[in-house]
């Protein structure tokens, strides 16, 4: 008697019918250069998808929506293993400077917008921005030092409400 495995169906979602009420809630916790890229990055793909997005900017992911540093973010290889190089170098002075200079030339030569346009493509594409209340009240920031299309600063639990349903990235 031969033994019989009865495999299910895989689920595969389908992600191209009309109406369906997706939603996608980025919480951005990072503000170095390297670390701004991929909550916009995805943030935009699918507003582009026709998916509602809600970007959520809090600790150090407030250097994206601070307008004194929103323009001037950093990369550093210093704890990155993934920049391959020995982690000595990184505490070089200069280092920090020249590998920002390398990345933003990167980004530059594919045409990838800088923060600041970055994030204003998203806005016009309908994407939200929300800046945390706890890291503006950390960091003794208002809305006045804020990127000018932060929707407002709001509480965690209101963020958690706001998306109700969403998936959610932290990044």
């Amino acid at each position: 008697m031969t033994d019989t495995i009865t495999q299910a169906a895989p689920i595969v979602p389908s992600f191209n019918d009309e109406g369906t009420d997706r939603k996608l809630a980025i919480i951005c916790s990072k503000g170095s250069l390297d670390m701004a890229y991929p909550g916009l990055i995805l943030g935009n793909a699918a507003l582009g998808e026709g998916v509602e997005v809600h970007l959520f900017f809090t600790f150090w992911g407030f250097d994206m929506i601070n307008k004194k540093t929103m323009g001037d973010l950093k990369f550093t290889p210093l704890g990155n293993t993934a920049t391959h190089m020995p982690q000595g170098l990184g505490g070089i002075p200069g280092v920090t400077h020249m590998a920002t200079s390398k990345l933003k030339k990167s980004l530059e030569e594919l045409a990838i917008p800088t923060v600041p346009d970055f994030l204003e493509q998203i806005v016009a594409s309908g994407g939200h921005l929300w800046a945390c209340r706890l890291s503006a009240d950390m960091n003794h920031l208002t809305a006045a030092d804020l990127y000018d299309d932060v929707e407002g600063i709001i509480s965690a639990a209101d963020f958690i409400e706001l998306t109700e349903g969403a998936q959610l990235l932290f990044i």
